[in-house]
């Protein structure tokens, strides 16, 4: 807990100018490996409770004993599990840099927090068993001088721009190399001009094992190190052996991504994969609208791909479908600023104008015969499209979304866009229109709301040929409490409709995850298939108060409701197909790997499935909210 109290705040000298976060020096010597020459600890005890009085209770009396003390301090840890336990968090729409706008920046202090048993909002915390330590011993922090160069909006002798300083903290959080990130603006004594600013950034454990053991004739063996030696370089790589397979016994796949290059916020990456099904070698370049200020973005990408994909005929037979081509896709938007200026107050948002410019080339070098009636996704294509939008977006701090305790932004605003361009395919040429309109907001005391509609299609010999409508909405409740700790409500609602696509394109309710992690109902089969879809999902999620070893247990309860049709039926007259499940899921947000999720699900009316009930151990990835950038021009995914 927090060491520092207020005896420690009567002590320092009168002079010393209070800030919500009081910060308190200490020599370089005393905090190991932290490069730079003056060192902030933070202490928020004013916003930090106590624990629980289970906890209290419980720390009571298994504190009495050596042997139950020492398990106590190995499994339980102090939780992080509500805005008020999370400090400044609770203010959500306080720009806490808008009272030095205009200040010049002077020396920018880089303090980097171990990766586990600290956090941004109580940094004296230490970490609290053997296991945590060790971990801290073995990661390497990312440089001082990459977050410098690499990771800041501003630089010294710059002047204080509270919005920068708000966009940085939250794009320091949404790098995949940091676990959460707080930045801090402390007055310099004797002086009304100059501020010094801290950033405190806490890692990530960036080195994850992969791979997993069927027999002594079939495994895979792996590893990703998202943060190679402090720099930020993501290394991924892979080896599987399948010694039974006749078609290929040795699978390979590597990855190496050099993220935010320099100051230019631009990321390298070279990609190569030798599956069985698929092979592909892929160089891409890229920069996107980083923040709602980013000018200029854009990407070049390359590969060549070899595909053997599984495709299910409209009369249910399956075909394995070869296929190779070269893909180039080059984008450049630029981004305006319209309807407000600088001075504007930032809860109204920030309006962009966006354009941008694409072109892709399908270049198939092995297919099956292309004809006006038949295999035509694979016919040799030159896409042009230009897009008009306008975006207005800011960003709200939550936490216990998607998320196990880190601080989460999320996204309010709108955005519309409009798409146009044409197509030299090789079965003649033709143009697309497409519009997208998405919006997300806080309701008053009643949760979050998405929405989002597309549609949009080719157009040739004047009819529309693989058009499609899309819409859904998203909701999750407010953060409520109970005995056994908070707990959130998703519901989700896709409605997809196919217009003129070509024959054997279709969309599934097939997924192998369930709840918020899916776009369907939890189980795959062939029968779930058509041109119409719409599903429904419900989710509720209990964020315990259990801590095991700095993993977080959360407790969900799901339903899944799924109809698809062609265009013979109608799809509200087909069969209601169901999953509904309970599980329970472990996350230690300080750690790269995804959330382990253990789920019992009863699916009572798939079509041939001879077991209704299913249980199983799987990964789940961390969601991401949808955001209101716009970025490159695209055709509206089918899917």
């Amino acid at each position: 807990m927090v060491l520092m109290g207020a005896e420690t705040f009567a002590q320092q000298p009168q002079a010393q100018p209070q800030l919500p976060d009081s910060v308190r020096y200490v020599s370089k010597k005393a905090n190991d490996s932290l490069a730079t020459k003056v060192l902030p600890t933070l202490n928020d005890s004013a916003f930090i409770q106590r624990d629980s009085v289970f906890y209290n209770r419980l720390k009571t009396k298994m504190y009495k004993h050596r042997m139950t003390r020492q398990l106590y301090d190995l499994i339980f840890q102090d939780v992080y599990n509500s805005r008020v336990r999370t400090g400044e968090v609770n203010q959500l729409e306080v720009n806490p840099f808008k009272q030095y706008e205009g200040r010049i920046i002077g020396d920018i202090y880089i303090r980097r927090l171990g990766v586990f048993g600290q956090s941004v909002y109580d940094t004296l915390r230490k970490p609290g068993n053997w296991v945590e330590r060790t971990g801290n011993r073995l990661h390497t922090n990312t440089r001082a001088n990459i977050i410098r160069r690499s990771y800041l909006l501003f630089r010294e002798g710059d002047a204080l721009n509270p919005t920068v300083l708000r966009d940085n903290e939250r794009l320091l959080r949404t790098t995949p190399i940091f676990h959460d990130a707080r930045i801090l603006v402390l007055p310099r004594a004797g002086s009304r001009q100059f501020v010094d600013v801290y950033v405190i950034t806490q890692d990530v454990w960036s080195l994850l094992p992969t791979g997993g053991v069927g027999s002594l004739n079939q495994f895979s063996l792996g590893f990703e190190q998202r943060n190679f030696r402090g720099v930020g370089h993501q290394l991924f790589a892979q080896v599987a052996y399948s010694g039974d397979d006749p078609r290929q016994v040795m699978e390979y796949q590597g990855r190496y991504t050099v993220p935010f290059i320099g100051k230019t916020f631009l990321t390298a990456q070279a990609e190569f994969l030798y599956l069985r099904d698929l092979k592909q070698a892929a160089l891409r370049l890229y920069r996107p609208f980083l923040t709602p200020d980013t000018k200029y973005a854009g990407a070049i990408e390359i590969n060549r791909t070899q595909v053997n994909q599984r495709l299910v005929t409209r009369n249910d037979s399956v075909l394995l479908v070869p296929f190779t081509y070269n893909y180039s896709d080059i984008w450049v938007g630029r981004s305006f600023r319209i309807f407000y200026s600088a001075n504007d107050d930032e809860a109204r948002g920030r309006s962009r104008l966006v354009i941008a410019l694409r072109n892709t080339i399908y270049d198939f070098s092995q297919r099956p015969t292309v004809t006006p009636d038949t295999n035509q996704l694979y016919q040799d294509s030159r896409t042009t499209l230009f897009s008009i939008g306008y975006s207005r977006r800011k960003y709200v701090r939550d936490v216990l979304i998607y998320g196990f305790g880190r601080t989460e932004d999320v996204p309010v605003g709108e955005a519309i866009a409009i798409i146009t361009g044409f197509d030299n395919a090789e079965l003649g040429p033709r143009k697309y229109a497409g519009i997208n309109f998405s919006q997300g907001k806080y309701l008053a005391k009643s949760g979050y709301l998405y929405s989002l509609a597309n549609i949009g299609g080719y157009i040739r010999n004047q009819r529309i040929e693989q058009g499609m409508l899309s819409l859904e909405a998203n909701y999750f409740s407010p953060l409520m409490s109970s005995k056994w700790g908070n707990m959130r409500h998703f519901f989700n609602s896709r409605f997809t409709m196919g217009i003129d696509r070509f024959d054997n394109e279709y969309i599934t309710l097939n997924s192998s995850t369930s709840g918020l992690n899916t776009d369907g109902i939890g189980i795959n089969n062939d029968a779930l298939r058509g041109t119409n879809r719409f599903l429904f999902n419900y989710q509720n999620i209990l964020f315990s108060k259990l801590n095991f070893i700095g993993f977080r247990v959360a407790f969900i309860t799901f339903a899944n409701l799924g109809l698809v049709s062609f265009p013979d039926r109608s799809l509200f007259k087909g069969p209601l197909y169901q999953g509904y499940g309970i599980g329970f899921r472990l996350r230690n947000e300080n750690l790269t790997f995804n959330s382990f999720q253990v789920r019992i699900a009863y699916y009572p009316n798939i079509p041939n499935n001879t077991i209704p009930f299913r249980f199983a151990f799987e990964g789940i990835p961390v969601l991401r909210f949808r955001d209101f950038d716009l970025s490159a021009p695209q055709i509206i995914p089918y899917r």
